[in-house]
């Protein structure tokens, strides 16, 4: 996952890259991403559905070799349809991964150290992302855009070689076949737990402000506060490197001391902040700085907690279904987040944008503390 992140450049620039080099309208790179988005959210499904018929490993090896070579495609699309298509497509069998390295994880590991385990495997992604977008600004501001498919493309096959040579697939069906009882037709769908579709619609109400990060802000920051791409790239990674340095501590302290029904809506309140933040005038950077410090802390206080609390509610059986649906609502939000988000900005501007996403989050903030607090059941 280090090696794969480490070249997840594209999506973080994919509105930068639409809107500059291709000349594409807010509202056309917002229908692209948009597609990202629905294809996140079919990618997801299949995920979780494979992984329970299949396994998690094959459908990591899968997802990755077509992730890679998806992904190596876009360098030679220019149309609007042909890159909505492949960009759909590209999130379809990307996003296939992320149930799978979930159930993954947790068939390595137990009640005792599974929100550590799902830390580190955060560590690894975040750390992965401080390198990525950090290394993709470098390199679509010296050499183009085009670049960043190509490396994309080969972290991709990189994951897939050390997977493959490292990690033997007989290793993940026994962790896989020492978990399962035979029992699973008994066992309840994720699609029928009501608390916990409840629980989706607020993660993905979460989603959807967080994610104007990857395609809002960037634009913003090159339209309306004239950075340049190595400089929003360094800023994007700063979000990663905080996180790869300070969550798994914070995580460890966190659970020792508040439990999840306290963390996550205080995470969503700080993420309504981040926005106001960038109102502040003729402080650019410092105001970029402070919304992704903000952004982050945020992130490190819901994400891991809210996963967590997914992969806890599931049964063996079914876990591939509960982290497909909490992909599904990220998928959403992917969808909901730049179409919603851009076109609101190019009609009426970011300023008015970032209020709309700090009412927003205090909705949030007020529907998660009421969730847990009448639902004991969260604890």
């Amino acid at each position: 996952m280090l090696i794969n992140r480490s070249g997840a450049m594209v999506i973080p620039f994919m509105s930068l890259y639409l809107t500059t080099a291709l000349g594409f309208t807010l509202t056309q790179a917002g229908f692209v991403m948009g597609a990202y988005g629905l294809g996140s959210i079919l990618g997801a499904y299949l995920g979780g559905e494979l992984t329970d018929r299949f396994g998690s490993y094959r459908v990591q090896l899968v997802s990755l070799a077509g992730g890679g070579t998806i992904v190596f495609s876009l360098i030679f699309l220019k149309s609007f349809e042909s890159i909505v298509s492949a960009v759909f497509l590209f999130a379809l069998i990307s996003d296939t991964l992320r149930p799978a390295n979930s159930v993954a994880v947790s068939h390595f590991s137990d009640e005792s150290n599974r929100v550590r385990s799902f830390s580190l495997m955060r560590l690894a992604i975040n750390l992965g992302f401080s390198i990525g977008p950090a290394l993709g600004g470098l390199i679509s501001g010296m050499a183009g855009f085009k670049w960043i498919f190509l490396v994309d493309s080969i972290t991709c096959f990189g994951a897939l070689y050390i997977l493959k040579k490292y990690i033997p697939s007989s290793s993940v069906v026994i962790a896989e076949t020492e978990k399962i009882t035979p029992n699973s037709s008994s066992i309840a769908t994720a699609y029928k737990d009501y608390y916990y579709l409840i629980f989706i619609v607020l993660v993905m109400l979460y989603g959807t402000i967080f994610f104007q990060f990857f395609s809002s802000i960037p634009v913003f920051w090159k339209i309306g506060n004239s950075f340049n791409e190595i400089k929003i790239g360094l800023l994007l990674g700063l979000n990663g490197l905080l996180i790869a340095l300070f969550e798994m501590p914070l995580v460890r302290w966190m659970q020792k001391k508040y439990p999840h029904y306290n963390t996550i809506p205080l995470a969503f309140g700080l993420l309504g902040i981040s926005y106001i933040c960038l109102m502040i005038p003729d402080f650019a950077l410092p105001a970029a700085v402070l919304f992704i410090v903000l952004l982050s802390l945020s992130e490190m206080l819901s994400m891991p907690f809210m996963l967590n609390f997914s992969i806890n509610r599931a049964s063996e059986e079914r876990k591939g279904q509960y982290m497909a649906l909490y992909s599904i609502a990220y998928g959403l939000a992917h969808i909901a987040a730049p179409v919603v988000g851009m076109r609101y900005a190019e009609r009426f501007g970011f300023d008015p944008l970032f209020v709309l996403l700090g009412c927003i989050s205090l909705a949030g903030t007020i529907s998660f503390w009421l969730f847990f607090r009448q639902n004991k059941k969260g604890q």
